[in-house]
């Protein structure tokens, strides 16, 4: 035994001893009861014996002292746990009838402290070394007197010096041996009596002549000695080896001497000093041992059931209400705006109409009154004749001509008034209920009039105004004609966005390594107000070429110039105002399509938006796409059927368009969308690019009518080469130049792709190959020609006649081919560098140059809290699950686990942390791991990863706190363990924040299989590692393992309710297991300290390991 625990083991026997010696020294002490010589007498008897008992009542403060320092471990307060085992101040019967016993000797066969020591270092420890006291004088090879039998004591002699706090001499007990009283036990080995604690029973044994052993206990008489009989109670250890003095279940013992069946209503656990009550509805029998409280668990799961059913049925209530309340405000709103635009348009044509018939009566009046009027009249207004003044029609002449002058001047006034209510008609119309009037006249009153709306009403009465409006005006411009468009384009009404003008050249991207060119020598430029579409066959580099000016290209070296409105800067200065649409459809399933657009728009719209505004751009895109009839709906996931994947698709082109970008970059929006589908988003692409919006998309062989609506054409070939850059209108022409047409009712893009295949060739007489494409391009806009390519240059120069031959003898690069040790070494490298790309761009910080103030940290918290919020309460299901399991768990677990007071349910408590650890993770694995592409979307856009995290968090916090009681409603219940509800429920609570905080950092790390796997595997491992009660290196893991603290914790809060007899038990459970009493604060503050580090390394992780 190693020194250290040779150290507890003195301390533990110390405290004992100290404990023991101070409840024998009241006993007795400034003089013997035997002093007294009236023991005999019933009278005088029970003064003697409080006399005797009170006589030291103090403790000292030095021995208390001592005991706090050398028992801590086990023991939180020493006075305490005195009271608890040895005060019998409540009923001194045993101590009477053993003072008539002994006549009055008592004091002279008590054990002193070193008797006291040596026993109990003979309980705690196998073997005794020279360091300890020595065998005991009176018990030993060549003396062994009656008194050292079990269950018999001595009493010291008249001329004896018997000093009970001695811890160093062992006097000597040989004469008057006689058996122990009751309530005393008498060690085997020893010649001196120990009280027995409070919570035993130690009566005097009685001889079993069948067996030979006294009972209740388990010695035998000695062999040899017919005179000798069955003494007292001959040992006090841990359960496990003095179970029989232990007060049986089903019964309590208030004295040592005595022991009483539990009553009716009440039940008694073993060792127990009185009965417990039993809790209302809980029927208990006579001699019961625990009393059955599942009722309760039942009543609990109940009542959390209700509680659960309540919060998602009221909260499903309360969004499907709101819900319902806003699609009615948004309906009246677009009712009152299309009347209010049928108004208009009526007004319009009343007022046209009214126009005319005034114009008519003026023209009459006026002739009327220039017959009458004076030369000198005509000559102020400079007019030959009255009758060139004004010009009506014959047929408003004859019927106004017919009327009496009284009647026409009386209709004159009428039509005038007329047209007066029909101009304030019009005004009201145009007022609105949201003063749409007003906002047009003066910018500055419209913003602050903006600011002002509050009401949805009011809102949505402005949005759908303003889409109203645009509507008209596009009608009114012809549908986007070319006269259409002109007069949009320049139209100061229409708001225009900052401009972004791309420039590449030279443009090569190559992977590391492997030496291929996935972009090689591509020029241009991307101008705002225009689509580009970029094209090309399969492999030609087209979501590369978006990548590289996306400032997205991972894993490749870099070469040449990219200038962002001709200056040279980082695409991600401009990442506010800069819409990338991913090749697939990364959007929230369990998200309707507009709270989907409107948390993106509330997230990257300017801050300083009004909401109003805000409103109205997301109503102008769901307009735009046509999502109107599925905006309620829910996008869908691969379990759960949502909206069709054409809808799906524009729903991922339309969380860009909503913040308002001004380089919209697209890779393959129109994949999966029918002819219609795709002239809606190109229309509603045309429509950015008239704010002067960037735009470039990657399409694959798009319909003739959607070719013509784009601008400009990128056609690339094999290689990331260039093969044509320019006006898409001129590409046929460019390609007839070289001798390439497009056949009679054949799709140009789709002839062009063919080509670039290989799969249709050029005519031989054009005398062009396909694979010369690329060049040709080069050597036509006099681009520089790489090296490796200007053999082939020449030679089309050549056959061209023209007399340049450029670098006919440039060699062709080659590649060396390594060894196999050399293919790995460069792969590792190739990681390691892709890796390293990864989190440089993950944590780039470039100069803000876009000028938009966009929702900080906190606002995004808030927005991210209520979207986090929507997407729990809409997988009730789920959580349902989970709880259930959860409830089943803790059934079979408590179930297993009932009983283990020598181990104070430390079996119990370890199946608790493995299962609920289990469980945890795998339902906390969900958070981040099934929306983790969505993230990397979000954060790759400038969106909060901490407020992305937090949110999450606190989310999951409702689960941390309600896991622990659904999972103790039953295991608690079904185990009653002594320790409080409270307490189970702190540790459980601390122990699912910190599993959780640790399936974060799996959800980061790993894949969701392997993140899965982990979360099995590593509660088992570190439990396993935790309960390992050997030293080296495994004692020292295992203070890094969350379930070390756990069981401890638990079991901790459980020993501390054991006491009185259970005193040695609880000491040496603890030391065995290397347990401190007063570690319990310590052990919840790592357990919560763990889940804190664990999510501080799974946010650094997603910062670090995030796919952009």
């Amino acid at each position: 035994m190693s020194s250290g625990k040779l150290g507890i083991v003195e301390s533990v026997s110390f405290f004992l001893a100290g404990v023991l010696v101070l409840s024998c020294v009241r006993f007795v002490r400034c003089q013997d009861v035997s002093d007294y010589d009236q023991i005999n007498n019933p009278a005088v008897l029970p003064l003697i014996t409080q006399l005797a008992y009170a006589r030291l009542s103090n403790v000292t403060n030095s021995l208390q002292y001592e005991l706090n320092n050398r028992s801590s471990f086990c023991i939180k307060n020493p006075s305490d746990d005195w009271n608890r085992a040895f005060n019998f101040s409540s009923n001194l019967d045993f101590l009477s009838s053993c003072i008539k016993q002994t006549g009055g000797d008592i004091a002279r066969r008590l054990c002193t402290a070193a008797e006291l020591k040596f026993y109990f270092n003979y309980l705690f420890q196998t073997s005794v070394s020279s360091n300890y006291l020595k065998p005991n004088k009176n018990c030993n090879l060549t003396t062994w007197i009656s008194g050292c039998e079990p269950g018999w004591a001595c009493s010291a002699g008249a001329n004896e010096p018997v000093d009970l706090k001695n811890a160093q001499d062992i006097p000597t007990r040989t004469d008057g041996c006689q058996a122990c009283c009751e309530g005393f036990f008498c060690p085997h080995g020893l010649t001196c009596m120990i009280p027995c604690p409070l919570g035993a029973y130690c009566p005097l044994a009685k001889l079993n002549t069948s067996t030979g052993i006294c009972e209740p206990y388990t010695y035998q008489l000695p062999p040899g000695r017919p005179n000798h009989t069955c003494g007292g109670a001959n040992i006090w250890a841990d359960v496990g080896r003095s179970r029989e003095i232990f007060c049986s279940s089903g019964s309590y013992c208030p004295t040592t001497v005595q022991e009483t069946t539990c009553d009716s209503g009440h039940y008694c656990r073993l060792g127990s000093t009185f009965e417990q009550p039993c809790f209302k509805l809980v029927s208990c029998n006579s001699n019961t041992v625990n009393q059955n409280i599942r009722a309760y668990g039942i009543m609990l799961i109940a009542a959390l059931s209700t509680f659960l059913l309540i919060i998602y049925n009221c909260s499903d209530q309360l969004l499907s209400t709101r819900a319902r309340r806003l699609a009615k405000s948004r309906e009246a709103a677009a009712r009152s705006a299309r009347e209010t635009a049928k108004a208009r348009q009526r007004w319009k044509a009343a007022k046209e109409a009214a126009k005319k018939r005034a114009s008519g009566l003026q023209s009459h009046l006026s002739q009327t009154f220039s017959r009458r009027a004076d030369t000198e009249q005509f000559q102020i207004l400079k007019q030959d004749s009255p009758n060139e003044a004004y010009d009506f029609s014959p047929a408003d002449h004859a019927r106004n001509s017919n009327l009496p002058p009284n009647q026409r001047k009386r209709e004159n006034i009428e039509l005038m008034q007329t047209m007066h209510e029909i101009e304030e008609d019009s005004f009201s119309h145009n007022l609105g209920d949201s003063n749409v009037g007003s906002m047009d006249k003066n910018k500055k009153g419209n913003v602050k009039k903006v600011k002002n709306m509050h009401t949805h009403t009011q809102i949505f009465n402005y949005a759908y105004s303003q889409l109203e409006k645009e509507r008209a005006k596009e009608q009114q411009n012809k549908d986007l004609t070319f006269s259409g468009v002109i007069s949009m384009a320049t139209n100061s009404e229409i708001s225009k966005r900052p401009l972004i003008e791309v420039t590449f050249k030279d443009l090569t991207l190559t992977l590391k390594g492997k030496k291929k060119h996935l972009l090689r020598c591509v020029t241009g430029k991307l101008r705002p107000g225009r689509i580009a579409a970029v094209m090309g066959p399969s492999g030609a580099g087209k979501t590369s070429f978006l990548s590289a000016l996306a400032g997205k290209a991972i894993g490749c070296s870099t070469t040449g110039v990219i200038l962002i409105n001709g200056k040279k800067e980082s695409i991600h200065s401009y990442k506010k105002i800069t819409g990338f649409v991913p090749q697939d459809d990364i959007v929230h399933g369990n998200l309707t399509v507009e709270e989907n657009l409107w948390f993106s728009a509330k997230c990257r719209l300017p801050a300083k938006m009004p909401k109003a505004d805000k409103v109205l751009v997301v109503e102008r895109v769901i307009e735009s796409l046509g999502l109107q009839p599925v905006r309620d709906s829910l996008v869908g996931t691969v379990e759960k059927r949502g909206v069709s994947g054409g809808q799906r698709k524009r729903v991922n082109v339309g969380l860009e368009m909503v913040m308002e970008p001004s380089l919209l970059i697209l890779d393959e929006p129109t994949s999966g969308l029918d002819s219609a589908s795709s002239q809606l988003l190109l229309r509603a692409l045309r429509h950015e690019a008239l704010e002067g919006v960037n735009i470039c998309m990657v399409v694959h062989q798009p319909s003739y009518s959607l070719f013509r609506m784009f601008d400009d054409l990128i056609l690339l070939a094999k290689g990331g080469l260039i093969v044509y850059h320019g006006p898409a209108k001129k590409v046929e022409e460019y390609f007839a130049e070289i001798g390439i047409h497009v056949p009679e009712r054949v799709n140009p893009p789709d002839h062009f792709i063919d080509i670039l295949e290989g799969i249709v060739t050029p005519s031989t007489s054009s005398g062009v190959n396909y694979k010369d494409l690329p060049i040709r391009w080069m050597i036509h806009n006099g681009y520089p020609i790489p090296p490796d390519m200007k053999e082939d240059a020449g030679a089309i120069l050549s056959s061209g006649g023209a007399g340049i031959v450029v670098g006919l003898n440039a060699p062709r690069v080659g590649t060396e081919e390594q060894s196999f040790a050399g293919e790995i070494w460069q792969d590792v490298r190739n990681n390691v560098e892709r890796q390293r790309d990864k989190i440089r761009l993950n944590f780039l910080r470039s100069k803000d140059l876009s000028h938009r103030q966009t929702a900080g940290i906190i606002s995004q918290y808030r927005y991210f809290l209520g979207r986090v919020g929507k997407q729990r309460l809409r997988e009730a299901r789920i959580q349902a699950a989970d709880y259930l399991i959860l409830l089943l768990a803790g059934a079979c677990l408590g179930a297993l686990a009932n009983g283990g007071d020598e181990s104070f349910g430390a079996a119990g408590y370890t199946y608790t942390i493995i299962g609920v650890s289990l469980l945890c993770k795998i339902s906390a694995l969900r958070s981040l791991s099934l929306d983790k592409l969505q993230h990397w979307r979000e954060s790759s856009s400038g969106m909060s990863s901490l407020a992305y995290f937090l949110a999450k968090d606190t989310i999951d916090h409702f689960n941390t706190v309600i896991k622990p009681v659904v999972y103790l409603s039953t295991f608690y219940f079904f185990t009653n363990p002594r320790s409080s509800f409270a307490d189970n429920y702190t540790v459980l609570l601390c122990l699912v924040y910190c599993v959780t905080g640790i399936a974060y950092a799996l959800a980061i790390f790993f894949e969701a299989g392997a993140a899965q796997l982990w979360s099995v595997l590593l509660p088992v491992i570190l439990t396993l590692v935790a309960t390992q009660n050997n030293g080296g290196i495994l004692k020292i893991i295992s203070n890094f393992c969350y379930p070390k603290w756990a069981l401890q914790a638990f079991v901790i809060a459980n020993a501390e309710r054991y006491y009185g007899v259970w005193l040695i038990t609880r000491c040496g459970a603890l030391f065995s297991k290397g347990y401190d009493l007063n570690n319990w604060g310590t052990c919840i503050f790592i357990l919560v300290f763990i889940g804190i580090l664990a999510r501080a390394i799974a946010f650094f992780g997603m910062l670090i390991f995030q796919k952009k």
